[in-house]
């Protein structure tokens, strides 16, 4: 959700009981602010939450003018401090998958993790047990960055792309309509596209390629990890993760109030595929 509109985009993704108390509503009001001016971001989004035993991680990026360039991602435990975290690396998503349960809320925790290696004596090999250090940090990033790619949602229409390339917010997006906004096809994976280069020419021909750039959430898999429901009689709809247990995404048909939202362990519902 746009940090600019923070207050309105909060009071529409409260239906799913995502609140923020008052004190934490003004200091994140004036901290984005700060953010956005001292990083030299185009745009500042507050991503959400991420729930601690001890404390919990809030979650802001920061976006360039290119909307789909890498985005920076800061962490704040009071919503007063921000610290940049690393960007994610496929060494990091290796390292901590290993690692289950509930964050602890204290970047600094290690989390310990034996594994079996194989160590060479002369023309022996031994299998050694090997105790790994994993930090929280490496953790959040991991994490955060799963959720980005898997759930992270677009309206159709939201962002344009320039025959030059970069993408850029739709300044005459005026929201998708009542019957558009009740289908899937008509919102977006909000990163660079997987799917869409394993269509068909044939396929393509139908699309319009400053507006359906990216991948469509209809062809997401397991079919059904998504829950559409309509609120405020018909003047907002929510789309809910069954996979990502809470992520929200809202939007109020015939205007540009959009955005998602997660507050949640940060633990993936592995069973879902079992439970359709």
């Amino acid at each position: 959700m746009d940090a600019e509109s923070l207050l309105l985009s909060l009071e529409l993704a409260s239906g799913s009981g995502q609140g923020l108390s008052p004190d934490r509503r003004a200091s994140l009001l004036t901290s984005l602010m700060l953010v956005k001016r001292d990083y030299r971001y185009d745009r500042v989004l507050f991503w959400g939450r991420i729930l601690g035993l001890v404390a919990d991680y809030y979650i802001a990026q920061g976006l360039k003018e290119d909307q789909l360039a890498p985005r920076k991602t800061l962490y704040s435990l009071n919503c007063m401090e921000w610290s940049l975290l690393p960007p994610a690396t496929e060494e990091m998503m290796t390292q901590t998958s290993v690692v289950k349960g509930r964050f602890m809320g204290d970047p600094s925790h290690e989390y310990e993790h034996t594994e079996l290696q194989k160590v060479k004596e002369g023309d022996k090999v031994f299998e050694e047990e090997v105790v790994v250090q994993i930090k929280e940090e490496t953790r959040l990033v991991s994490i955060i960055d799963q959720i980005d790619k898997a759930v992270a949602i677009i309206p159709r229409g939201a962002l344009f792309k320039t025959p030059f390339g970069p993408v850029h917010v739709n300044r005459t997006f005026e929201g998708l309509s009542l019957s558009e906004a009740k289908k899937l096809s008509s919102y977006f994976h909000f990163r660079e596209p997987v799917e869409l280069k394993n269509k068909t020419l044939l396929e393509k021909a139908a699309l319009d390629p400053s507006l359906d750039f990216m991948d469509s959430l209809e062809h997401d898999i397991p079919k059904g990890s998504w829950s559409i429901q309509m609120e405020r009689g018909n003047a907002l709809v929510v789309l809910r993760s069954l996979l990502w247990p809470g992520l929200t995404f809202y939007h109020a048909p015939h205007t540009k109030n959009c955005g998602y939202i997660y507050v949640g362990t940060g633990e993936k519902n592995i069973d879902l595929p079992f439970m359709l």
